[in-house]
């Protein structure tokens, strides 16, 4: 096994400042691109990270903390952010996750009090039993699934302007 909280938790805190680094001040033509119907674009996807922060992450480590497999965690609809027109600028929405994400993060090491903790369990409405530990490296690799996939999403949006030096680009053509 490889996780590590204290790893696991330098990802979560750098993921918001990343992602602000690489998406502030760009045009909308970076920000609105997607693979296709029924695709994300970038915009959509800090959309879905904002709606993490808001109803999966904590919650679920709270369920877990205090209710163990008493309770079923709520199911998260992974596509509630598409629903409804979250408004304000890219530049609001990444300010929004990464003051949600400090303030998730906080909270997170308040929970956690021992090693232990991150054995226990919960059930997962699909999964059934799920430990912490693995809920946590979850967040992580969503975060980098994420990360991945806004990069993939910018970078298709050149696929027919890199002319033959599409070979070499591997994004391009995985």
């Amino acid at each position: 096994m490889n996780f590590n909280l204290q790893e696991t938790i330098e990802v979560l805190e750098r993921t918001p400042q990343s992602i602000e680094y690489f998406l502030s001040g760009l045009s909308d033509g970076w920000l609105l691109v997607n693979e296709g119907e029924g695709t994300w674009n970038v915009t959509e996807v800090i959309d879905h990270l904002i709606e993490g922060e808001k109803n999966n992450w904590i919650p679920r480590v709270e369920m877990i903390l205090k209710e163990g497999e008493n309770n079923t965690f709520p199911t998260f609809d992974r596509f509630s952010h598409l629903k409804e027109n979250s408004g304000g600028t890219i530049e609001e929405k990444l300010l929004e996750f990464k003051n949600m994400r400090k303030h998730n993060i906080s909270k997170l090491k308040s929970l956690l009090e021992t090693e232990s903790d991150l054995e226990l369990t919960g059930i997962h409405p699909a999964f059934g039993v799920v430990k912490l530990r693995e809920l946590l490296s979850t967040w992580v690799v969503h975060d980098l699934t994420h990360i991945a996939q806004i990069v993939r999403v910018m970078a298709k949006r050149y696929r027919e302007d890199v002319g033959p030096w599409i070979e070499y680009l591997g994004i391009l053509t995985k």
